[in-house]
């Protein structure tokens, strides 16, 4: 595979993709992630991994590029990263003994071809103490994630039950990942 490159800074992507044991470097991807309130889900985060690949495909045009996006939703309603520990105070509150869906979108660039992809998991979270989510605030942990918890972290002591898949969860379904890219390649080297 030619050069491969992630549209993320991302610890938890770079650490992902690494299980691939395929070379790559990682880059910011710095895009509007704006999008109109009535798009749903599925198709927010497909759009935003596009654009993440996209950004870094123009300047690098012969590379392979990964973008990928995660956004939690409960009741229809997507919950971003936490704006402030009062944000992620609520919704920690609204998840607690909830279930909600976790969706990450993949985009695979090469040249002019693509493949935009997502996998869906649901998560349900045990009840939430008063306690329990300041401790986890005072951790650090949930300002920088959507939904305001990291599954691979401490905030996995809030997860009751998972269906599908955890690596969704933390950012990269890096076996659906591995598949696709295997596919694109043997499709676009018979070309």
């Amino acid at each position: 595979m030619e050069s491969l490159i992630l549209a993320s800074s991302s610890p938890r992507r770079k650490e992902l993709l690494q299980l691939l044991q395929i070379p790559f470097q990682s880059m910011n991807a710095n895009v509007n992630e704006d999008f109109p309130e009535q798009m749903k889900a599925d198709e927010v985060v497909k759009e935003l991994a596009f654009r993440k690949a996209s950004a870094i495909a123009r300047t690098h045009p012969d590379h392979w590029v990964i973008g990928s996006d995660t956004i939690v939703v409960l009741n229809d309603t997507i919950l971003g990263k936490p704006l402030d520990r009062n944000d992620a105070k609520r919704t920690l509150t609204e998840l607690s003994g909830q279930t909600h869906e976790v969706y990450t979108g993949v985009a695979i660039l090469f040249q002019k071809n693509s493949t935009v992809f997502l996998e869906k998991t649901k998560v349900t979270f045990w009840e939430l103490s008063e306690e329990d989510i300041e401790q986890y605030l005072d951790s650090g942990e949930p300002f920088d994630k959507a939904g305001s918890y990291g599954i691979q972290g401490y905030g996995s002591l809030f997860v009751k039950q998972i269906e599908g898949d955890y690596f969704s969860v933390v950012g990269l379904p890096v076996s659906r990942l591995a598949r696709e890219l295997k596919a694109m390649q043997a499709k676009w080297s018979s070309c």
